[in-house]
């Protein structure tokens, strides 16, 4: 381990060199930084790993049945588990998408579950991911620079190998095409991930597309190759639903594909993951989640969910108002950390005005209790001291649901912050699933 201590810095340089890199676009300006590297890895023993994967199985399993129903029976709102209101409000629900049944029945092929470990060392989710969860590129490159930089380090450890990634991930890619090749879709270099998009095409041997690279001709979507055009059987999307189709969402969008959902609606073509998949990762929605796992499996969550009130409800309501102070509030459309705020953080008037908010806007926040989450050991200016962290985990879903035997573990650089989220400066370091 003090190996990969000593050679940290250069292994930042050589992850810096490669392009690993986190970029943000917010109001007009483009700005793009190094995710930090810590060396000294998240440590999972085979015995944690196994409830674990267990759990996130089960869940990702429930709430694909909850995406079917939702856009096909709806037999879960005429059966009052979650209020029709409560679903059809929610802005990553897409009635463009009714009625539309993906290849296998999977909407969400690549979930990524948040979790953090309290003091007690049982897991929490924080949120579900579904849409375009991104990170996993990054604890592979950087297990693959530390390989390099410490051999022995590994050979002296039974840790997980997590290089099966790109396999996996292909695997579902293929499971699910409707025949022709696999195109990972990029909205170009200045989107903040560009770096996993182009790495995971190489990891899965797909093509790496640009909108403009793509296009619709009776209902099937081709790639313009080099020497004639080839068929496009699967697509893992890394753009918003609403900038996909210009044609059915936004008309001003430059960065998707015309026609593509009528290619997708007459079943010839897989959207790696399915459009509409937001309703289903909302904040608000997630309070649902254990009741959705009993109504579709007939099972106990095995996950834990955070302690959550809906503001939706005016039970929930009136106790977070009363325990503001000691409570975390989210708003339920925000992610990378944006739309967080402790109650103890306001002063009386940002306070008073954010109540008003709550009241205005009831469906559009949820609280929760502040889970003591564990700290981590990191470096910082060669010394070791401890930092909030979160795991995020990835559930790919083809043939079979499977967790892969890694993640990305974000840490808070600000020792007084519980926020981890890369967007808000934090860095990320490996995550170690020990062998039996």
């Amino acid at each position: 381990m003090q190996d990969l201590i000593k050679y940290t810095d250069n292994i930042n340089k050589l992850l810096a060199r490669f392009g690993v890199k986190f970029g943000i676009y917010k109001n007009n300006v483009f700005h793009e930084q190094l995710f930090p590297f810590d060396a000294i890895p998240r440590v999972i023993t085979a015995a944690e790993f196994e409830e674990m994967e267990r759990g996130l199985v089960q869940r990702v399993t429930a709430l694909n049945m909850f995406l079917y129903d939702i856009y096909h029976e709806q037999k879960i709102i005429k059966d009052k588990i979650i209020p029709e209101e409560f679903v059809f409000s929610s802005k990553g629900f897409l009635p463009q998408c009714a009625g539309v049944t993906p290849p296998g029945k999977i909407y969400s092929h690549i979930s990524g579950i948040d979790l953090v470990q309290a003091q007690d060392k049982k897991w929490y989710i924080l949120e579900d991911n579904l849409r375009i969860p991104s990170g996993a590129s990054y604890p592979l490159i950087a297990r693959k620079l530390c390989r390099i930089a410490s051999p022995q380090t590994y050979a002296s450890h039974n840790v997980v190998d997590n290089r099966n990634y790109g396999t996996m991930l292909s695997g579902v890619m293929k499971s699910v095409s409707t025949g022709g090749i696999s195109v990972i879709l990029t909205p170009g270099r200045y989107n903040a991930a560009f770096f996993e998009h182009a790495y995971l095409a190489e990891m899965t041997h797909s093509i790496l597309a640009m909108p403009s690279d793509l296009y619709v001709e009776n209902a099937q979507v081709y790639y313009r190759a080099m020497d004639k055009p080839q068929r496009v059987g699967a697509i893992y999307r890394r753009i918003s639903d609403e900038y996909l189709d210009p044609l059915t969402f936004l008309p001003e969008s430059l960065i998707g594909v015309p026609n593509l959902m009528a290619a997708y609606r007459a079943g010839n073509v897989a959207i790696i993951n399915a459009p509409g998949n937001g309703v289903a990762d909302d904040k608000g929605i997630y309070y649902f989640v254990p009741a959705m796992i009993k109504y579709y499996l007939g099972e106990d969550s095995i996950t834990h969910n955070a302690p959550t009130y809906l503001m939706y409800y005016q039970k929930d309501r009136d106790y977070a108002l009363a325990n503001f102070d000691k409570l975390v509030f989210k708003d339920v459309s925000e992610a990378g950390g944006y739309g967080v705020l402790f109650g103890r953080d306001l002063d009386s008037k940002r306070k008073a005005d954010f109540i008003a908010l709550i009241k205005a806007e009831p469906r559009r926040f949820i609280a929760q209790e502040i889970i003591d989450f564990i700290d981590l050991p990191i470096m910082d200016n060669g010394q070791e001291v401890l930092r909030k962290a979160d795991l995020r985990a990835f559930v790919l879903s083809g043939k079979e649901t499977k967790v892969w035997p890694s993640g990305l573990t974000r840490f808070s650089r600000n020792p007084d912050s519980f926020v981890v989220n890369s967007s808000q400066g934090g860095g990320f370091k490996d995550t170690w699933v020990l062998s039996r």
